[in-house]
């Protein structure tokens, strides 16, 4: 394909991104008012309930709460569109891969999804931990009034941002089967993976939780030399099969 096509063939997995999370959106929109707006704000009251404070979450001004509601309804619809834009995001890299490989497209695919939502599961797990952790150092007497837009933005970069770096290693054994890169290259890159990946989850986490960095950091190094360990059985049985076909050939 020409540099042209390229770009004609990304604009229209862009757009069907786009609808697809316009329409998530719409019902992230729903989804918000019948239950996520309360189960986003219930790490907060149990907090409040465990110290006897009055910890709680505030709007400082008159248009918060709609501008909250559309950014998780935005949020939201970027979960719930996940099998579309990441499907569209494999089909524009198949091109890439032979017609042998491209039938492991669909596992991929397949791998991608659960990875993405439990990675998003994870995020959501740890929440809890950090809102108690962060808290817990509000002095006694005094009251811990939290902003709801930053709130909201720790609580949703949370949970996507891990969803994602789940997701990455599967983006890495993709490019292996279309021979981008190799397991020798990714496995020569172990430490400067574990770095970025701690440091990502240092930034995912407050600094001084320590436990919820660990507790996301350690399935991501799994994933990853996971990612490396399939990349290595695909190029031994890629250069098996040349040994073959260049001793036919001979």
């Amino acid at each position: 394909m020409s540099l042209g096509a390229h770009l004609i063939e990304l604009r229209k997995r862009l757009f069907i991104s786009a609808i697809a999370i316009v329409v998530g959106m719409a019902l992230g929109w729903w989804l918000t008012d019948a239950f996520v707006w309360q189960a986003i704000q219930e790490p907060v009251e149990r907090v409040a309930e465990a110290q006897g404070s009055d910890t709680a979450i505030i709007f400082p001004t008159i248009s918060s709460a709609f501008d909250l509601r559309l950014q998780i309804a935005f949020t939201l619809g970027i979960v719930i569109s996940a099998p579309v834009w990441l499907y569209q995001i494999f089909a524009f890299l198949v091109p890439g891969l032979n017609t042998r490989e491209r039938k492991f497209t669909l596992a991929f695919f397949a791998t991608a999804i659960p990875l993405f939502f439990a990675g998003c599961a994870a995020g959501w797990f740890v929440l809890p931990n950090i809102v108690k952790l962060m808290t817990s150092f509000v002095p006694d007497g005094a009251e811990s009034l939290l902003t709801a837009k930053e709130y909201i933005d720790f609580v949703l970069k949370l949970v996507v941002a891990i969803g994602i770096a789940f997701v990455v290693p599967v983006f890495i054994v993709l490019l292996n089967f279309a021979g981008i890169i190799s397991a020798k290259a990714i496995i020569k890159s172990w430490r400067v993976a574990i770095l970025v990946i701690v440091l990502f989850t240092a930034i995912a986490t407050p600094s001084a939780d320590i436990i919820s960095m660990f507790m996301l950091a350690i399935p991501m190094i799994a994933l990853y030399f996971g990612a490396w360990f399939i990349a290595h059985l695909h190029d031994r049985r890629v250069e098996r099969r040349n040994r073959v076909e260049f001793g036919a050939a001979v």
